[in-house]
């Protein structure tokens, strides 16, 4: 017998499939910036109706609202919600909103996406594709590396900043794209009629309780007090602009660590190209010995949608080993981020790419030093003799 259309919907909308309309739901929330009519979109509605179905048919509570759901979202964490997931997907401390800042955690988005891909994938086939294609086109490589630096060292920006990059030599190429990287910034980041840069990425820090701040990136938020870069006055004649949070979160916070590589592997003399061939891969590294490693730099809260999302770095330009760097502090919050990014990578690229941290690259970059020099100083002794039995 063929299964009614709402049977269909029961069964579905359980596990991966409900987290990630939940999720969605989350997002499709904070980004609402006034009252509206509905009050609640129906992405948001489908996600609250089919929770509550699930909850009823486990004979569990379920929430009494929307904002009965986001409440859990913050107090509540995944493991303990009534969705039947796999247990690599399941982490204790995972919670879907920032219980202090009340906005969608980067776990959250990273689930929002309806696709294999994840959020920085889907928003660089939106907007990151745009600024390659138009770069590729006109082929000027040093505009699009520019523009990627912009967005790593420069997340927040006055409206007067943004109108004179239009006149930057490297940049006027993107000024479209560059707009519509950045959006307004909002009341819910002022304090005192002053908006804060937090001091470790540049980024608008978000007021918390009577005098305390929180950063929206993984990477800072660990720091339970996070320091002031500067400020910036509320009432600017040409506006405060900022990244757009899939940006800010996708782009922002894993360029960092894209740039502390660079700037690490240039300490050992080392040649870096950075997004070679218009973002093949983020950093490319050739030894003294002609190998080249091709590094690409990802900061995921979720080891398991990470390894169904990996690809086969682009061929070109050429090298012979590809790593997939992870910041170490990834590792230290999940000691079996490996072991779970592994089994659900694709089986092809399980010789092909390699998930390490980055200190864990930095110490195989030293021992591949070591291991040519030595090999180096064999020859020249071994030269050096042959040159001398000639004589």
């Amino acid at each position: 017998m063929t299964k009614s259309p709402a049977s269909a919907d029961l069964t579905f909308f359980d596990g991966e499939p409900l987290l990630r309309i939940i999720a969605t739901a989350l997002v499709d929330l904070s980004r609402r910036q006034a009252p509206a009519d509905p009050v609640y979109s129906d992405t948001v509605q489908r996600a609250f109706n089919h929770l509550v179905l699930l909850c009823l048919r486990r004979q569990q509570p379920p929430p009494q609202s929307v904002p009965g759901m986001v409440r859990w979202a913050a107090e509540m964490p995944l493991h303990t919600w009534p969705l039947n997931l796999p247990p690599d997907f399941e982490a204790a401390d995972r919670f879907l909103v920032d219980k202090d800042t009340w906005t969608p955690t980067q776990a959250c988005i990273e689930w929002a996406v309806p696709a294999r891909d994840s959020a920085a994938e889907q928003f660089e086939n939106l907007l990151m594709e745009e600024a390659i294609e138009t770069c590729r086109a006109a082929k000027e490589p040093d505009s699009y590396t520019a523009f990627r630096k912009l967005l790593i060292t420069r997340p927040v920006l006055t409206g007067a900043q943004i109108a004179l990059l239009a006149g930057d030599i490297d940049l006027s190429l993107l000024h479209e794209v560059i707009k519509r990287s950045y959006e307004p910034a909002s009341a819910g980041f002022l304090r005192d009629g002053q908006y804060s840069l937090c001091e470790r990425c540049g980024c608008l820090l978000v007021p918390i309780h009577e005098d305390e701040y929180r950063c929206e990136l993984d990477r800072c938020r660990r720091d339970t007090s996070p320091r002031i870069k500067r400020t910036v006055a509320h009432g600017n004649a040409d506006g405060l602009f900022q990244l757009t949070r899939p940006l800010r979160m996708f782009i922002t916070g894993p360029g960092l660590a894209e740039t502390d590589l660079e700037t690490e592997l240039a300490k050992l003399r080392l040649p870096v190209e950075m997004w070679p061939n218009f973002d093949a891969y983020d950093l490319r590294i050739t030894l003294p010995d002609g190998q080249v490693w091709a590094i690409d730099v990802k900061d995921r809260t979720n080891p398991a949608l990470l390894g169904r999302s990996a690809r086969a770095f682009r061929p070109t330009p050429r090298f012979d080993k590809a790593f997939l760097v992870v910041p170490l502090y990834r590792f230290t919050e999940r000691e079996d981020y490996k072991r779970i990014f592994e089994n659900h990578r694709p089986g092809e690229l399980a010789n092909q790419l390699t998930l390490v941290s980055d200190t864990e690259l930095l110490a195989l970059v030293k021992r591949a030093l070591r291991r040519i020099r030595q090999t180096q100083r064999v020859h020249a002794t071994a030269d050096a003799t042959l040159g001398a039995t000639d004589a």
